[in-house]
Parts: C-alpha cells; structure tokens; sequence
C-alpha cells in the first residue's frame, strides 16, 4: 500500500474511534442475540410467517435454516428497476434449493432524477435516500431474518439500501444489480442535440427522438452518471457477487449471478468460523477502497455527499479534505462519458470495474485484506468474469486494457491524480469534476453574475443577457433551502456559452448531476447560502477565482471589505415556496434538521 494511503487510512480510524468502537458495541449485542424465531413471542412468530406454507414454517421455526429479507427498490416506471419485477420469485426458488426461506420484507421508494430535472419534484430527491434508509428499516425492523439482499441500483436508492442495512449492521447483506440497458445514441450526439435546442436550432420534437434513441429501454441509463457510479463503488466495496455490475438485464447470465447471490447470502449466514455482519466488513479500509474507485474512474460528485452519510451510518467519519488527499495518491484509470465518450458497456467491454480494481490493487492503492460477501480478499474484484451455463469462473486479465482509450493501466494513467478535487477560500468550500473538463479550464477569473434560482439564469440566457465572459453563482440550492436539487438543466446552455469562446463557469451550493461535466462547475459550496454561508456575500461584478490546479475557489476583494460584508437573504418576492406542493411539505422536517453537505446532507443525527 502507498503510505500516503495508509496513513490517511490510520487518520479516519483515529478520528473515528469513538462513533465506530459505540456502532461495533451495538452491533455485538444484537448480533449475540437469539434468532428471531427463538426469541420472538409467539404471537409475533405466528404473525411473521402467517402467509408462508407449512413446510416453510417448519424450515424457519424448528430446522432453524437460514430466512432471507428481500428489500427491492423495484417499480416499472425506472428503466434500471423493471427487471426487478421477476426477481422475488428466482431469489425464493434458490433459497429453497439451498434450504433456506426468503421474504420480501419492504419496498422502498425509488424516484429518477432524469423524469424530476428541473420540477419541483426534482427537491425531494436528495431527501428520498433518507427515506429509502427508513424504509428499508421498517421492513427489517420486523427482526426475523437473518440476511438481506439489497435490490437497488440508481442514484439515492443505492446510498438509501445501504445506509438502512448499516442500520441493521448485525445482518449479513449483499447487492444485487440488474445491469445496463444497451446501448443507444451516443452520448456527445445527445449533448449536441440537447445544445442545439438551447439555442433553438432544433424543436421539441427532434430532442425528444434523441433522448429516446438515448434513453430506450430496461437498465440503467449508460452514462457514468451516480447509477453507475454506485455500482462501480459496491463493487470496490465486496458488496456484489464479483464482476456483477455492468451486465445487460436480459443477459442468461443475469439469473445465475443473481442465483449466486442468494447463494453466497446463505453461506456467510450458515459460516460459524468468519464473521460475515455488514456493519463488520464495512469498516475504514473498505470505504477507503470505494473512495479510490470514485476518484479512479472519474465518478459522480454526488458521491461526495453519499459516501461521507454511508460511511457515518457505519460509525466511520470522513469529509472532502480526506477525498483530496487520497486524490493525490489515486491514479484516473478510466474515460466514460461524461469524461469521455465510451458508454458504460464499452467500459465494461474494455475490462470495466473489475480491471480498474486489479490495477487499484496492484499500485497501492487498494486494500486487499478486506471481507467481502464473496469471501476474504479482493482478488476476485480484480479477475475477469465468465459465466458458461451454470458455471462461474474468474480468470486474470491480460496485461493490458482491452481499448486503452477507455481503461488503462497504473503506468499510464490518464492523469496522475484523481478525478475530483477540494476547492478552499473565502467562499467556503466546494468540490469540482476535474476528470469531465481539459485542463486549459482548471482555471478562471470573471466577473460574478448572481442568481438565486436555476430559473433565473434560464431565463437570462434566453434574453441573450449571458453573451460574454462571467462565473454564474446560484445560490440557496443548498439542502436546507431546498433540499439541495441538482441542476443539470443548467448545462446545455452553459456549454453553448463556452462554444461560443465564452469563459464561463459555475459556482453553487446546490448539485450538478452525476453525468454534468464540461464547464467548469464548482459545486455543492458549503456552508450553504440558507446557513449564512458566505456564497451570500458575493456581489453581482464580483471577481472571482477558481483554481481547480491548486484547489482554490476566491472571491477577489480586499480582507477588510469582505470581512465587514453582510449575508444577503433572499428577498420576499424573490423566495420561492419550496414548503409546499408536490409532497415537500411532508419533507419539512428533513429540511428543517439535514447537516451540511460535507457531513453528507444527513438528516437522522
């Protein structure tokens, strides 16, 4: 392992002591307890397993076999989660094969943010990870079972299973994904359609057919948006059965890994010698391991927020200074579009995660000595699968990438560093996608233009008021103003803008999506405007500095006068009702006590 690593990894476990040694001590009682068929009344045990036959009763009750809890985020509206529909029934039939029992013990809610993108709708999302955790709670809290398998895949869905299973650390867990869809209209053809709207060269009808042709049938959209990211990251983390992420849903291989699965599931559950709890597996090195992989391939900003909540739900205290110094030690293996033009499938094609891990492992930059649900170690992660009937094997890849243009090896990275970077001043602080933009953007200076909606910069790029060089600052985008929207509609016509010859970039206290990229974009500012943050103090033709090459983000004015400056807050006409319409009145509480974004925007503490 590179030092660099192994100290920072010494360094969370150090700050973390206390928060993780109280989660363990948790995690020991209930993981000492009896089973809860032995332990339960039996008014609660006849309750529990009313709706099973007989023989399954018998199973759980007097065979003491191992009963699995399905959680599944699946809905038919979600691409990524219609292939879900089928999946209760194959997981009950290989659970019983195996002498085990399966119930599906909760369905959380799963929104996609390609539908809410700019709609009000689009202010719950962040929330809606919280939400999924305690959903996800609910149904475990029924305390019967003795593993879970996790059915969830897109952008808060993954981080709100895995929070809510944290949660109920005791349990042995593991992913299963569904895969990508295939592949469509190229991305960069959708962006230049997208941009030629913008500018009304095209009409509705020809953007609608583009996103059509991108967006056309079951998986994940196939960008290297947050969806794809998450996956990426379980599988950093030993959370899959290994190599399972980027397989298409109606691939034959589909069923037998997610056979495995279950399989797996009932091994660690029936394994007396090695813990298998996934409080225990996930502990400092693992998130550590997940933290390379998004820094490795360029992955979603979002993840900055996400990980920091799912490693605190595990008792492990991270922030985005530890981001940035791993990203000095973490090479940028992969190019997937929004940081290339290779869609998912052609990185998987090329080697995918698993390629990406075998040279995280062989440069250092990757623990080995970790648990996974597939056993001690990560070398399987790092193996090329191959699926022949029932049959899975994992082989060692070439030496080399199969397209070297979308994955690559250590001794020839795309860059030394990672791809995300900490930017510090007296704005606060704020991260930026460094993998999506050419260096020649790492820096720039104009002039600020403040808008305290994502509609108001739409609307004065409409009028034709945006025609020159300036840093759009949007501001009370935060999760406590809003719940912290992302604003990818704000892109196309920024990218018009800078294909004007325009320098222009973004700075904001809200989210950009996992698949923005481009202009440079220096998001997620924190402390928040809606918390006094001093983003509310920049005034319209401040000049601003960004420097993504040494991590800074300035607004250029004197000390004294900065110092002395007030915190605007938002005007009366121009407050907006996020309270209300479209259920966010039903999330006012998550508003009202969510933590900053560096602290990953949690609402449970």
């Amino acid at each position: 392992m590179k030092n660099l690593i192994l100290e920072l990894a010494e360094k969370i476990k150090e700050k973390s002591r206390p928060t993780r040694s109280a989660y363990l001590k948790r995690l020991k009682t209930m993981k000492n307890r009896d089973r809860g068929s032995d332990r339960l009344g039996c008014a609660n045990v006849a309750h529990a397993f009313a709706s099973l036959s007989p023989d399954k009763r018998l199973t759980i009750v007097q065979e003491k076999r191992p009963n699995l809890a399905v959680v599944t985020a699946y809905n038919d509206m979600l691409s990524a989660h219609k292939p879900y529909e089928d999946y209760p029934e194959l997981i009950r039939a290989v659970a019983s094969e195996n002498g085990s029992t399966v119930q599906v013990a909760a369905g959380v809610p799963a929104m996609c943010d390609g539908v809410t993108q700019g709609e009000p709708g689009m202010e719950l999302s962040l929330f809606s990870r919280d939400t999924i955790a305690m959903s996800t709670s609910v149904g475990l809290s029924h305390d019967v079972f003795d593993g879970s398998l996790l059915l969830g895949i897109c952008d808060k869905i993954v981080p709100g299973l895995l929070i809510g299973a944290l949660h109920f650390g005791h349990l042995p867990a593991i992913f299963i994904p569904a895969g990508p869809m295939s592949t469509g209209i190229d991305n960069t053809s959708k962006s230049k359609v997208r941009e030629q709207y913008a500018l009304g060269k095209v009409g509705r009808k020809e953007l609608l057919d583009s996103e059509s042709k991108a967006y056309h049938g079951e998986g994940t959209c196939t960008f290297y948006g947050t969806a794809n990211s998450n996956q990426m990251l379980l599988e950093a983390m030993g959370l899959h059965v290994p190599g399972a992420a980027f397989i298409h849903p109606r691939d034959d291989a589909r069923n037998e890994l997610t056979s495995e699965a279950v399989r797996m599931l009932i091994k660690n559950v029936n394994d007396t010698k090695t813990s298998f709890a996934l409080g225990e597996m996930v502990d400092e090195k693992v998130i550590i391991n997940a933290m390379a992989a998004l820094l490795a391939t360029g992955g979603s900003t979002n993840h900055l927020i996400h990980w920091v909540a799912i490693a605190r739900a595990a008792g492990i205290m991270i922030d985005w200074t530890d981001f940035h110094e791993l990203a000095k030690a973490v090479p940028l293996l992969a190019s997937v579009y929004p940081n290339g033009v290779a869609d998912v499938n052609q990185f998987q094609e090329a080697g995918g995660p698993s390629f990406v891990i075998r040279e995280l492992l062989e440069n250092g930059c990757m623990f080995n000595d970790v648990l996974t649900v597939a056993g001690p170690g990560m070398e399987k992660y790092g193996q090329k699968l191959s699926v022949a009937g029932k049959t899975l094997s994992w082989t060692d890849f070439p030496k080399s990438s199969g397209d070297d243009t979308i994955v690559r090896t250590h001794e020839k990275p795309f860059s030394e560093t990672g791809g995300l970077k900490l930017l510090k001043g007296n704005v606060g602080r704020s991260v930026m996608k460094t993998s999506a933009i050419p260096e020649d953007k790492y820096i720039i200076e104009g002039p600020a233009m403040i808008f305290d909606s994502q509609e108001e910069l739409l609307e004065a790029f409409d009028e034709g008021k945006l025609e020159k060089d300036f840093i759009a600052v949007v501001r009370f985008q935060g999760p406590k103003a809003n719940g912290m929207p992302e604003l990818h509609k704000l892109t196309p016509p920024l990218s018009v803008l800078q294909n004007k010859g325009f320098k222009v970039a973004i700075v904001t206290d809200g989210r950009m999506s996992g698949a923005s990229g481009k202009v440079p974009a220096a998001i997620h500012m924190s402390p928040e405007a809606a918390l006094g943050g001093a983003i509310a103090k920049i005034r319209e033709g401040d000049m601003l500095r960004i420097n993504a090459t040494v991590g800074s983000l300035n607004v250029l004015v004197d000390e004294d006068t900065w110092f002395e400056r007030k915190v605007e807050t938002l005007s009366e006409n121009k407050k907006q009702n996020n309270s209300h319409g479209m259920g966010r009145e039903l999330f006012g509480a998550l508003r009202k006590n969510v933590l900053t974004a560096e602290e990953g925007a949690v609402t449970w503490i």
